[in-house]
């Protein structure tokens, strides 16, 4: 069933009024006025073409009074007609209370939507303000001095434009919302939210290369060249990405045929054609990232475990497993970010969208399965922009230093929770550079 139920009548004009003209109840009401809508559904639901409809009410009969041209409405197909919506309207009503009963058990203005997930959201837009709000005052007190600086500073200012866009699904999901708002909501700010999200997906993917490569080789130094050439693919990703997501803004130019519609009820054709092909280049995006970051963190972990074994006869056996607790620990952290808040939605992704692209195939119990379950796991993915400040804290040396001056505390004081998963063989040699892992 679409959106509103609505069909467009093409016969003319003229015929149209005498038809609405002749269709009025005792009451004095027009038949039109009161099952309009539900006319509309049982005709799209039957596959029965309007215009079609209507002119076989004008032929019901033959008129032989008074016909002076091919869509006039003589006495005798008023009479004929009055009696065809007598019966007609039983049907309809029938087909009202059916459709009302079915869609208040599809509709998704439920508890979940309207209560649980503003509250959730409102936690990690204030808790989220508050922590990405440090981290960029933070980073700006950073020199752009290494890659992983780099990197991390894209990914701040990610989950900050994410973070930003949490009060507008609050107002949108709580229906607090008017109409102008959530059409924004679904033209820009969920198209951000997206866009940010996999910004993030991908820096944290070159993070796990960058560490990797420093990892098995510590001498390889960071040359001014570089840095430029990191900064030059840091802005061709966020450039790449807003071209890939600005069409599903531009497409989604529908105006809503009534108050409750859906966003992918405001994209044009090409607008749900475009939606399924982004949708597939982020799936790609995604996993593909994911597998680069296990295999980065895997040969990283080993050859850590490697150097450990190298400098055993230096280190106590406590010492030993001290620090390999610690790279567990760093490790363990950024894949279980990975699988705790992605992997979910990357999942529930692809059903949702079909039933978004594809709404013929799928009922309206479905849809809202697929959208409860899309919303849920979307939340974990927002989780995200919480999170990412902790790993800055665990993970760069330079973001912990920095964070400790700032708020004019020891580093001694918090020694418990600094790690580094450095190489023995390297450690004094990168205890000054501006990044460690």
């Amino acid at each position: 069933m679409r959106d509103g139920c609505e069909v467009t009548l093409k016969y003319p004009s003229v015929c149209r009024k005498k038809v609405l003209r002749s269709l009025v109840s005792r009451n004095g009401h027009s038949f039109m006025d009161t099952y309009g809508h539900e006319l509309s559904c049982f005709l799209l639901m039957h596959h029965v073409d309007a215009d079609s409809f209507i002119l076989g009410m004008l032929e019901f009969s033959p008129c032989t009074d008074h016909q002076t041209e091919k869509y006039n409405v003589c006495e005798t197909e008023i009479l004929q007609i009055m009696e065809l919506t007598e019966e007609l309207s039983t049907t309809l009503e029938n087909f009202r209370n059916l459709t009302n009963s079915s869609w208040q058990g599809c509709s998704r203005n439920n508890v979940l939507k309207t209560t649980v997930f503003p509250i959730l959201y409102s936690f990690l837009f204030l808790l989220g303000l508050i922590l990405n709000g440090l981290a960029v005052w933070v980073f700006f007190s950073i020199p752009s001095r290494s890659h992983f600086i780099i990197y991390l500073k894209n990914i701040v200012v990610a989950d900050v434009l994410m973070t930003l866009t949490f009060p507008f699904k609050i107002l949108s999901d709580s229906n607090m919302a008017s109409v102008g708002l959530r059409i924004f909501v679904c033209r820009v700010s969920s198209v951000v939210f997206y866009l940010t999200m996999y910004i993030s997906i991908l820096f944290f993917g070159f993070i796990s290369i960058d560490r990797c490569r420093k990892t098995l080789n510590p001498f390889v130094g960071t040359s001014s060249r570089r840095l430029a050439n990191r900064k030059l693919l840091s802005a061709a990703i966020w450039v790449s990405l807003l071209a890939l997501s600005l069409p599903n803004m531009i497409l989604s130019s529908k105006e809503p045929k009534s108050d409750q519609f859906s966003c992918s009820s405001l994209k044009t054709e090409l607008g749900l054609k475009w939606h399924e092909v982004v949708n597939h280049i982020c799936q790609i995006i995604f996993w593909g990232t994911l597998v680069a970051v296990v295999v980065c963190y895997t040969l990283i972990t080993k050859e850590l475990f490697n150097s450990f074994a190298r400098t055993r006869i230096l280190n106590t056996a406590a010492q030993s497993q001290q620090r390999k607790k610690k790279v567990r620990v760093n490790v363990f952290l950024v894949l279980a970010v990975f699988f705790i808040c992605f992997v979910p939605f990357h999942f529930a992704r692809v059903p949702y969208t079909l039933s978004q692209t594809r709404e013929h195939r799928f009922d309206c119990q479905q849809k809202l399965v697929f959208f409860q379950v899309k919303e849920s796991t979307l939340w974990l993915s927002s989780l995200n922009s919480l999170l990412d400040p902790l790993i800055y804290f665990f993970l760069c040396t330079s973001f912990r230093d920095t964070l400790f001056k700032i708020l004019r505390v020891s580093p001694g004081r918090c020694r418990a929770l600094q790690f580094s998963t450095d190489t023995p063989a390297v450690s004094n040699q990168m205890e000054n550079r501006p990044s460690q892992i």
